[in-house]
């Protein structure tokens, strides 16, 4: 036999030869069923060896989370979770799309901003029209900002932000001032940007009796469910009025009668001022503290002492301590 001859022998017999081990299914015959092993986690073999499971009705850690946070915030709990498509980092829903876009602003939902591409067209030109009727920011940004705040969605240059609360109007404010019998209660925050700062203030608010909490659109904390949990379900119940422009807002509320005061550092010491009648207090910046143009709207300014080696206080600490003040005048303590 030659070698080309012999090497051909070998490979067939080779083919015909049954696998290393005995697992191939034609080395048995039809009649022989083979199903190999599959592999199982190290808690799955536990579990099938009989050890410890997990207790009953017991959730996930981050679930558990969910659950608590929801709770705090008043959420039916009986009422099936469903989650919000993209939630950002400053806990505002983010809204990915033209036509959803589109739909949001013209919706009920308050949009707090609109982030349009360079160089976008077509029907951005509507977004931007309709955005501006409303009253809302649009801000064109790079490309690269719209896909890392949508991240995956098909965005077609244009995302809105869009808060999970409803904001109120002043209207509401001064119903809600008649129904309780007295004179307007407002408090106004001038930029004031930390979440927590403005939850605080918020739940003070809804403890001192004020009637409503004035934000600016721009360059301040919104509501988002960091300022929930940290006003405690306040938001629930207090108004919140979010506006374009402070200083106009104020010039509005004088010619309603409500005189407005500024917390800052010169001013009248808070508890020997007149405090009584329609009142808004407005508090500033963690940071620089009023602003300039605001503070000359103002009528007057309040301060609240110093005795320590530090000279001032945390701006949701400020505003609690004027407000309860103005609480102790009206009750004419």
């Amino acid at each position: 036999m030659s070698k080309k001859e012999n090497k051909r022998y070998r490979d067939a017999d080779r083919k015909t030869a049954p696998k290393r081990g005995g697992k191939n299914r034609r080395d048995y015959g039809d009649t022989y069923s083979y199903e190999p092993k599959r592999k199982t986690s190290a808690a799955g073999r536990k579990a099938a060896a009989g050890g410890r499971k997990p207790a009953a009705g017991r959730k996930p850690p981050q679930a558990q989370k969910r659950d608590d946070r929801r709770r705090v915030l008043g959420f039916d709990m009986n009422e099936p979770f469903e989650s919000a498509a993209n939630i950002g980092a400053d806990g505002l829903e983010v809204v990915a799309g033209r036509n959803p876009v589109t739909e949001a602003l013209n919706g009920d939902r308050d949009v707090e901003r609109v982030f349009i591409a360079d160089g976008a067209e077509g029907s951005v030109s509507k977004i931007v029209a309709i955005a501006r009727e409303q009253g809302v920011i649009v801000d064109f940004v790079p490309k690269e900002k719209i896909d890392a705040m949508a991240p995956g969605a098909k965005h077609q240059g244009v995302v809105a932000k869009v808060s999970e609360y409803s904001y109120a109007d002043m209207d509401e404010v001064f119903g809600r001032a008649e129904a309780a019998g007295e004179d307007p209660f407002i408090v106004i925050l001038d930029e004031v940007t930390d979440p927590h700062n403005l939850g605080a203030i918020i739940r003070t608010a809804e403890c001192a009796g004020a009637h409503g909490v004035i934000i600016p659109k721009r360059r301040a904390a919104s509501l988002t469910q960091t300022v929930a949990l940290s006003a405690a379900g306040a938001v629930e119940t207090m108004p919140v009025v979010q506006v374009t422009n402070i200083a106009r807002t104020i010039e509005d509320l004088q010619g309603k009668g409500v005189w407005v005061g500024a917390a800052d550092m010169d001013g009248e010491t808070y508890y020997e001022a007149n405090l009584t009648g329609p009142i808004a207090i407005v508090i500033g910046n963690e940071g620089k503290g009023v602003g300039r143009l605001v503070r000359e709207k103002c009528d007057f300014v309040l301060s609240i002492p110093m005795y320590g080696s530090i000279n001032s206080l945390n701006a949701s600490n400020a505003a609690a301590v004027l407000m309860y003040g103005i609480r102790r005048a009206r009750s004419g303590m």
